[in-house]
């Protein structure tokens, strides 16, 4: 029953599930007679196509489609309407960020020209508003902003606007001081504005907007509501009035100490206040706060200067002209300072005539260069020794002002006059007029420089280095030197890389960010900071990836920065800048600074100026494979020298193997001898500077002073004491520089010879005041040997042709990285990592220019002992003909081994055989070797001890 049950049920349960009941009751019935399934499998079709006419049915509505609404007809006039629109904007935004590219790639000159052109059309704008009716929007707006601002004093702002902008275009590079004066300007505005408004007042907005303007502006108002508001308007005007002079004391940059002299100067410009010698100057003595062991004290330049006296006397009661520029006027009088001959003290005080010690402090200075120069005395001398008598000075004691050591680079004819002391024999050479003059009871002008005698003997000493003393020698103007544009501080090739290093960054996944950077003329360092916890070594690993992307081989990676926790990644700019010689010299640093051994190298990667002191190096060694500005630094080192010293104060010792390199310079007076383009007469130049250092360091041990410029100071000084009976004319040393152009080329010839002599140099000769400057092209182990490095402590490595020149000369990698023309790493003594830098460059005109300036003042006067050896030597004899060197390389060899073979002087010296027997030949004929005994090697003669004995009688120095 229940199974017939389940089966009844199951039946219509299908057909509900198939959705046809009649068909269900059917098969039901059919089943329950007992048929088998075959016929219902037939069925089965039958009820399919019944299902997909109602499926079909029941989808029918969905595909239909809404009708669709009749064309608008404005709808094509919206669309071009918008069409044309967007293209409009498309247009104009294009030409808009055009204009932007274009203004972030203008040159920084026209950028600041701009400015000034911009400061200049607003400054006739608001004048024609503000000083005429000027009508329109234009006049209403300038009425409304500057006169509503600046209420009564709106007169004077087109006034400071032009004033703004003639400094910009007067002085485009000057830019240092834009935020000082900034600030000075807003702080002066204020301060008078406020005062204004309360001279007038002090109305307040609720008065309405034309009593603002009568008054003080809106400016005004805001400076001194709020001191009126909380102190009262007899405290706020005092406070005005400091903020007043605040603002005038920057902007004129002034401190508070100078305003006296500052006022005096400008009395004295406007004629108000007569000059005299007690007028302030800002000269500072360095020299004489160092020699005093206490600060730097003013002195008076012009107070002992005859020429000075006559001049400011004569212009006494003249107005002087208009003040020049503060920037230039201490470039020029740091400049005429440093051009200044030395000259005697006691020069009278202006406004009074000159009496008898006026005369006889002049005159000693005049004096000096007659006696120690074998002249007769000028007509003042003899009015003087004749118009002084001894009664009217008896008792006295008369001294002599000496000028303060390398005040200025004196000229020659001062040289000799500060150089020489008064001696016996210098008193010998006087004329007969002197002693006359002191057997008549006259004073003799020869005793006011005369020193005591000193009873000690002085070492015998050669011909000092010194110029005649009839020459008044004058520094060559800088103007002979260009001027090169104001730096670029950013470009769009700068944006382009910083975008580029961020893309590298973020597609290997390091947490690091571009930060910053700094742009040289040559490369730009870009600062990358890194996040927590990432290893420096990311970045360093990324240096392929990185020159990939910014597309330059010449990536530099420095991990840190020296002295800040970033990455530097040094990349050269694609726009490059060049660096003039004459921009550098013309800092303010190199004015100021005038000791004759500075000279100018560059600017680095931060856009600083680079000078070095080669007295501080003491001596530089400069390589660099060929076309990378080796030369060029070459000519700066020696331009700057004979821009900043005369010959008294520098001599050189020029050797150019190449011929080509230094011929400009032949001629100039700071030669000490023509240039040398002999490889053997430069070792013989360089075993007379060994010999001339030797000399130097005799005076210095015989008079008790470590270093020769404390030697000079004590000549000058007069502290100098010469023994009785001594012939000697002491004089004070010039630095002496040596400048070797290539290096590799004199090794070649005289290794030995060579080495020896620069060895000893570089150990010994900085006190001296010798100093060298070793310069080749190919820094390999057997050119810049050992004992070279230890004692060149100053690098200037150009781009070498691999890392291991580099390392040669750096002792660390980085100069074939470099891009040559300039690009230069300077590695100073003392420093631990080299720094960077553009080399300056002079022109072949400007070098030319300066060369005939030089020449123009004055003859080189040169010394004959240079290229020449210590002692006459003898002829040589015919048969060692040119086989000297090698003849004295094979002795010292067998010598040295005790062993003669031929066969090993041809491997030692790699000479064929021929030479090789030719060469035992002669050692055989001079007692060297013993005879041939068939293959066996020769007996040696001559002990290792005799060496130095048998090759001076080689070389002809020595009898056999």
């Amino acid at each position: 029953m229940s199974t017939g049950v389940d089966t009844g049920n199951l039946g219509p349960m299908a057909s509900s599930t198939s959705g046809k009941g009649s068909q269900s009751t059917a098969g039901t019935a059919k089943g329950r007679t007992g048929r088998t399934t075959a016929p219902a499998k037939k069925a089965a079709p039958a009820r399919k196509p019944p299902a997909k006419k109602a499926a079909a049915a029941r989808r029918a509505p969905v595909r239909k489609v809404a009708a669709k609404p009749a064309p608008s007809p404005t709808g094509g006039v919206v669309r071009l309407v918008r069409a044309c629109w967007l293209g409009l904007a498309h247009a104009v935004g294009a030409v808009f960020r055009g204009i932007g590219n274009g203004a972030r790639n203008l040159d920084p000159a026209h950028r600041k020209d701009g400015v000034a052109l911009l400061l200049l059309a607003l400054a006739l704008i608001v004048a024609a508003g503000t000083w005429s009716n000027l009508n329109g929007p234009v006049g209403d707006l300038v009425t409304m902003l500057i006169t509503g601002a600046f209420g009564r004093l709106d007169l004077l702002v087109p006034i400071l606007l032009g004033v703004m902008a003639v400094r910009f275009i007067r002085h485009p590079e000057q830019t240092d001081a834009n935020g000082r004066i900034g600030i000075g300007l807003s702080a002066l505005a204020i301060g008078v504005l406020g005062l204004v408004h309360i001279a007038c007042g002090a109305p307040g907005r609720d008065e309405g907007t034309t009593a603002m303007q009568n008054a003080g502006g809106l400016i005004g108002w805001g400076a001194s509501k709020p001191l009126i508001f909380t102190m009262g308007a007899p405290l706020a005007v005092p406070m005005l009035v400091l903020l007043t002079v605040f603002g005038l004391l920057v902007v004129t940059a002034t401190p508070v100490n100078a305003i006296p002299q500052r006022l005096r100067g400008l009395g004295i410009r406007l004629g108000v206040i007569a000059p005299n010698e007690y007028d302030a100057y800002d000269a500072y003595d360095e020299e004489g706060a160092a020699a005093e062991g206490g600060p730097g004290r003013r002195v008076r330049p012009g107070r002992h200067d005859p020429e000075q006296w006559r001049a400011r006397s004569g212009a006494a009661g003249d107005a002087a002209g208009d003040p020049a520029d503060p920037v230039d006027a201490a470039e020029q009088e740091a400049l005429a300072r440093r051009r200044r001959p030395r000259r005697g003290a006691g020069s009278p005080a202006l406004g009074r005539e000159m009496d008898a010690v006026d005369v006889a402090a002049a005159a000693a200075a005049a004096l000096d260069g007659a006696v120690y120069g074998g002249m007769p005395p000028s007509a003042l001398v003899a009015d003087l020794t004749q118009g002084i008598s001894a009664a009217e000075h008896e008792g006295a004691e008369l001294t002599t002002a000496v000028p303060p050591a390398r005040e200025a680079p004196a000229p020659p004819a001062a040289a000799a006059s500060a150089s020489v002391e008064a001696s016996p024999a210098a008193e010998a050479a006087a004329p007969p007029h002197d002693s006359t003059a002191a057997a008549s009871g006259t004073l003799a002008v020869p005793d006011l420089t005369k020193a005591p005698q000193r009873n000690e003997s002085l070492p015998p000493r050669a011909e000092q280095l010194q110029l005649r003393g009839d020459i008044t020698y004058a520094l060559p103007s800088l103007d002979l030197l260009e001027r090169g544009g104001p730096g670029k501080t950013r470009s769009a090739a700068n944006d382009a890389v910083v975008a580029s290093l961020t893309n590298v960054f973020t597609e290997f996944k390091v947490d690091a960010q571009v930060t910053g950077f700094t742009r040289g003329p040559t490369v730009t360092r870009y600062e990358v900071t890194l996040g927590a916890a990432v290893k420096v070594e990311r970045i360093t690993a990324l240096a392929k990836n990185i020159a990939y992307a910014v597309a330059s081989p010449d990536v530099r990676i420095i991990s840190p920065i020296p002295g800040k926790s970033a990455v530097g990644i040094e990349i050269p700019n694609t726009d490059r800048e060049m660096v003039n010689l004459g921009d550098v010299l013309r800092l303010a640093d190199a004015a100021e600074d005038d000791h004759p051994m500075l000279v100018a190298l560059g600017k680095d990667v931060e856009g600083g100026y680079v000078m070095a002191n080669l007295a501080k190096m003491p001596h530089v060694l400069v390589a660099g494979a060929t076309g990378s500005g080796k030369s060029s630094c070459i000519n700066c080192l020696i331009t700057s020298v004979m821009v900043r010293a005369t010959p008294e104060d520098v001599r050189m010792v020029l050797v150019d193997p190449k011929r080509v390199e230094l011929t400009a310079y032949e001629g100039i007076p700071h030669l000490i001898t023509p240039i040398i383009t002999n490889p053997k007469r430069a070792a013989e130049a360089l075993q007379w500077v060994v010999r001339e250092m030797d000399l130097r360091y005799d005076d210095l041990a015989a008079f008790g002073y470590r270093h020769i410029d404390d030697f000079n100071q004590a000549i000058r000084d007069g502290k100098i004491k010469l023994p009785p009976g001594s012939e000697r004319e002491l004089s004070p040393y010039p630095y002496l520089l040596v400048i070797v152009d290539e290096l590799a080329d004199l090794m070649m010839v005289a290794p030995r010879d060579v080495e020896d002599s620069i060895v000893r140099i570089t150990q010994l000769a900085r006190a001296a005041g010798i100093h060298l400057v070793l310069a080749t092209q190919r820094p390999s182990v057997d050119v810049v040997t050992g004992l070279i490095k230890a004692n060149v402590p100053s690098r200037l490595a150009f781009a070498t042709s691999s890392l291991a020149d580099s390392r040669v000369i750096l002792d660390q990698p980085g100069a074939e990285k470099l891009i040559g023309k300039g690009d230069g790493l300077f590695l100073p003594m003392g420093a631990n990592k080299p720094v960077r830098l553009q080399g300056a460059f002079v022109t072949e005109d400007e070098i030319a220019g300066i060369v005939q300036h030089c020449k123009d003042q004055m003859a080189p006067v040169f010394r004959d002992d240079v290229t020449v050896g210590q002692k006459q030597k003898k002829e040589i004899d015919e048969e060692i003909g040119d086989d000297l060197d090698l003849l004295c390389q094979a002795a010292e060899l067998v010598v040295t081994t005790q062993f003669g073979s031929t066969s090993m002087l041809q491997r030692k010296l790699r000479v064929g055989f021929a030479k090789a027997g030719r060469l035992m030949d002669l050692m055989e004929s001079r007692a060297i070797v013993g005879p041939s005994e068939g293959s066996k090697a020769r007996d040696v003669l001559v002990k290792p001890d005799e060496l130095d004995g048998v090759l001076a009688v080689i070389r002809g120095e020595t009898q056999p």
